[in-house]
């Protein structure tokens, strides 16, 4: 008994350690430790426009209006548009999707498909994850008489676009509590306004003889959109993750769990599943296949149908894969001419636009630089482009400002990834104006990268029970970085390629244990090298994430290597 209290006590220890490190108050510890949405949800009345919207909308239920959602193509764009026309359905009134094809209509409403949506019936066209700066595609919707809500996150300009109802946390003129969740992920807004629209239905006597909706059935939509946006997980997004992981365990959404069989994942998904696994796979439809796929899956409700699309989903998945090495292989070769560089701006003709964001994040990491890759059509000499930034630089509001100047035909955004179109001929000078805009923020955020740890232990210590007591501080992502430990001193003792550039090690330890780390996408980097070909004996500290490798009969634990350092 005495053990086992030992061991609880100095479980709860590390943890608190680990929400401390992250900046918790101290007497806000109950609340992180367990992140529940009773805890952090905040009133939905408190944003601009939430009432208008909710009103709306529960008159659309009322009524039985015809009603479509228009979502972007990514994964928070499907994820937020499936999470509407759920709630929509469990209201007792089908809604249509409409999802714009990247390549033949790009990113946002235009005004052409919305008056078209209002010719074919809609009275009520929600937008989501997109709308914040449509001002023509809105006004051409308002000259036809339809009602157009945006339920949006991404940066606002001072003036707003013309429609019934803008919901974003980041407009200009929200209060000190909306503007707070200015982190969430569009699907996050949709799920405040889904509390929203239930509650006005409730005053208004509507479930007096039928079942309210269950909105926490939809939190699994919440997690992947969330996650695969690449949000901040903290605050209210950490409770998003962590209690819509639990529901997407529970596999009760057909399209769901088609999506994580076609993943080949045999245990409950957890964050780092639905960022690699299950986001790839939506965000594919959109980008090199069919825009409606995701929305299809994930508001299905035929397990035959749900399985066909996932299985066409992991096939499109394979190809963006194939797709995107080209592309990048080819922005690589930019790279040593752009050196000098604070936003690196590489852009290719004939470049496939629909991986193009995805080539940004990959260079980003390995340069440590903000990063936009442009594809630009040979035909008409426009170029696409997307772009991934680092802590501490707002690669949105740039883009927002240069498109503001004239350097950009059309932009937005929000801190860590911004679109854009861009003339061929300005991307020099835009090169020019971000480098200057940024390169003071892009400079005091190099200087301030480093790894920085939780724990340092030998290698005998490294062990599932603290993995798992390491984990339950989570759901850990951006904004709320999972724990980095260092484990050491330790000599390699075998170190190999697998993969096409990733890097497995065995190192041994002075306590006479040994531990198993691979470093990703590193064989040509100084570590990878360094692990391959340079310790000759000598010992070093590794540092990085502590996982469960969970493939065999028993979890064992290993590292996934971010650093090394000499011991000696």
């Amino acid at each position: 008994m005495a053990l086992e209290s030992s061991a609880r006590g100095l479980e709860e220890d590390i943890v608190t350690q680990l929400l401390l490190a992250r900046g918790v108050a101290r007497e806000d510890l109950a609340r992180h430790r367990s992140p529940t949405l009773r805890a952090f949800l905040p009133d939905p009345s408190r944003f601009n426009d939430m009432d208008i919207a909710a009103e709306r909308v529960a008159q659309a239920v009322l009524e039985q209006e015809t009603v479509t959602v228009f979502g972007d193509y990514d994964v928070d764009g499907a994820t937020s548009a499936a999470l509407l026309i759920r709630l929509l359905r469990m209201l007792g009134l089908q809604a249509r999707h409409y999802i714009p094809d990247r390549l033949l209509e790009g990113y946002g409403p235009s005004g052409e498909a919305l008056v078209r949506l209002a010719q074919d019936g809609s009275s009520l066209i929600v937008t989501v994850d997109c709308g914040a700066m449509a001002y023509e595609a809105l006004q051409a919707a308002r000259n036809v008489g339809v009602d157009v809500i945006v339920v949006d996150h991404h940066k606002c300009a001072p003036d707003l676009p013309p429609a019934l109802a803008l919901v974003n946390p980041n407009r200009l003129d929200e209060c000190e509590e909306a503007a707070a969740h200015g982190h969430l992920a569009a699907v996050g807004v949709a799920f405040l306004l889904a509390v929203a629209v239930t509650r006005t239905l409730r005053q208004r006597g509507y479930f007096k003889d039928r079942a309210e909706p269950d909105l926490l059935a939809l939190l699994d939509l919440v997690a992947l959109g969330t996650v695969a946006d690449v949000a901040a997980i903290r605050g209210l997004n950490r409770a998003f993750v962590a209690q819509g992981l639990k529901v997407m365990a529970r596999r009760a959404n057909v399209g769901m769990a088609a999506l994580i069989d076609a993943s080949r994942l045999s245990r409950a998904p957890t964050c780092s599943d639905c960022g690699f696994a299950l986001g790839p796979r939506i965000n594919a439809g959109g980008r090199v296949g069919e825009a409606t796929l995701g929305v299809r899956l994930l508001t299905t409700e035929d397990p035959d149908e749900a399985r066909a699309i996932a299985a066409q989903l992991s096939q499109l998945n394979e190809e963006r894969r194939a797709i995107e090495a080209a592309v990048q292989e080819a922005a690589e070769q930019q790279l040593a001419a752009q050196h000098n560089r604070a936003v690196l701006i590489l852009s290719g003709r004939g470049w496939h636009p629909g991986v193009i964001g995805i080539v940004a994040g990959r260079i980003k990491e390995k340069s440590g630089k903000p990063t936009l890759v442009v594809a630009i059509d040979e035909e008409t000499g426009q170029g696409k482009g997307s772009g991934r930034s680092i802590s501490g630089v707002d690669l949105g509001a740039a883009i927002l400002g240069a498109r503001d100047l004239g350097l950009l035909l059309a932009g937005g955004g929000h801190a860590m990834a911004a679109g854009l179109t861009v003339s061929e001929s300005r991307i020099g000078e835009l090169g020019d104006w971000l480098d200057e805009r940024l390169g003071s923020a892009v400079a005091a955020a190099m200087e301030q990268q480093s790894v920085l740890l939780d724990l340092s232990l030998a290698p005998g210590g490294l062990t599932p029970d603290l993995i798992e007591t390491l984990e339950s501080a989570g759901p850990f992502g951006v904004g709320w970085p999972g724990p980095r430990v260092a484990v050491g001193p330790v000599r390699i003792v075998k170190a190999d390629m697998v993969g096409s550039d990733h890097v497995r090690v065995i190192a041994s330890g002075g306590d006479g244990t040994s531990l198993k780390a691979i470093a990703f996408r590193a064989a040509e980097t100084e570590l990878g090298q360094t692990l391959l070909h340079g310790s000759s004996g000598r010992r070093l500290w590794l540092a990085g994430r502590a996982k469960l490798d969970d493939w065999g009969s028993r979890p064992k634990a290993e590292l996934h290597l971010e650093d090394a350092a000499w011991a000696d």
